[in-house]
């Protein structure tokens, strides 16, 4: 607990609490890893900011036509702590 992540943009805003499901769990020597084991573990964490990825820069172009295109992207994404792991 306390680890903190980044995810693809979550809704809410910073210090909002969130619910993210398992898909992995350790504990101790024992590592689950099957969807019917971690169906009751759920995960709480808290929003701690919004920001973007970096910026992917994508060129297109055409010999000889004169097309060229050119465009942009960055990811939004989410910054997430860790509060609580609970199995069920």
């Amino acid at each position: 607990m306390g680890d903190r992540f980044t995810v693809n943009r979550l809704a809410g805003e910073a210090g909002d609490t969130v619910t993210l499901p398992a898909l992995l769990l350790v504990d101790g020597e024992t590592v689950t890893s099957d969807a019917q084991a971690l169906a009751g573990v759920t995960v709480t964490g808290e929003i701690v900011g919004h920001g973007k990825g970096p910026k992917i820069r994508i060129h297109k172009f055409k010999n000889k036509t004169g097309y060229h295109k050119r465009q942009g992207h960055r990811q939004p994404l989410t910054d997430v702590v860790v509060r609580d792991i609970t199995k069920g």
